[in-house]
């Protein structure tokens, strides 16, 4: 059959909407939409203006409980009205959008994405990309709009009990750090990140020649702090952070000389802001 036809019979025959059917079970749904969506977006970076990137998008509405389903397509076709870059500044109409689109009382969109920043090595000054991962979470029920930033960066931290006592050296090991804030005023990433390296026994750097890594080392050794140091270290910066309302801390350090991770976790509100 050719297309002309294709398209005769498609206007003849009338194409069920099995979503919008009863649905008898008397459950609502919280959340129902598509995850895994790769798509270009651009972010705000302090030191180029803007940045770049590739995001992993979710988006998702309430569904009431007398449809049987939702319209999968409609959201696609709420990311792809914007244009072929996401800009965050659209996050609250895109959410507004979706409300209006799928007759939803709330709304939900979540981006994941890595973003890259150049540092230099301490002693050579060789410059390098390292990459970390931002995530942006944003609810709205009808124009109220919730938004959460979170940040992770990898950091290295060596044990004050193993220094201590030790002889010769102490174990050390990768921490990952994560930090979820919500805010009055936007706050950079790259600040984020600054208070999450800084709390650690030494920051990481993609490239390092041989005086980089002495100095990294022996940066450690004279800093020790254990997990439970970092999320307080973390926690004491936020806590002192003009604009942060609410945050939650997590660190988990991979241990080397051990057969688990160590975690530790703070969670507070500031001024009586939700949690």
């Amino acid at each position: 059959m050719s297309r002309t036809n294709v398209n005769k019979s498609l206007k003849r025959t009338k194409l069920s909407d099995k979503q919008s059917e009863r649905d008898h079970r008397d459950l609502r749904i919280d959340k129902v939409g598509v995850r895994g969506l790769r798509f270009p977006i651009q972010v705000r970076d302090k030191a180029h203006a803007v940045q770049n990137t590739v995001a992993t998008i979710g988006l998702f509405v309430d569904l009431p409980k007398e449809f049987k389903g939702t319209h999968m397509s409609r959201f696609v076709e709420v990311l792809n009205a914007h244009g072929e870059i996401i800009h965050v500044e659209n996050i609250r109409d895109m959410l507004i959008e979706l409300q209006d689109k799928l007759k939803a009382a709330t709304s939900h969109i979540e981006m994941e994405f890595p973003y890259f920043m150049s540092k230099k090595a301490p002693v050579s000054g060789r410059e390098s990309l390292m990459d970390y991962v931002a995530r942006f979470d944003a609810c709205a029920c009808a124009k109220e709009v919730d938004f959460v930033l979170t940040v992770k960066a990898n950091v290295t931290t060596l044990c004050p009990c193993s220094k201590a006592i030790s002889i010769h050296g102490a174990h050390n090991q990768r921490g990952e750090v994560t930090v979820a804030v919500r805010f009055r005023k936007p706050i950079w990433i790259e600040d984020l990140i600054s208070i999450m390296e800084s709390s650690a026994s030494s920051e990481l750097y993609a490239l390092l020649k041989r005086e980089d890594e002495k100095a990294v080392t022996e940066r450690a050794y004279d800093n020790p702090v254990f997990v439970e140091d970092l999320v307080r270290n973390v926690a004491l910066k936020l806590n002192a952070h003009a604009d942060v309302t609410w945050y939650k801390v997590e660190a988990e350090n991979q241990e080397s000389i051990h057969n688990h991770n160590a975690y530790a976790c703070i969670e507070k509100s500031i001024g009586g802001e939700k949690s």
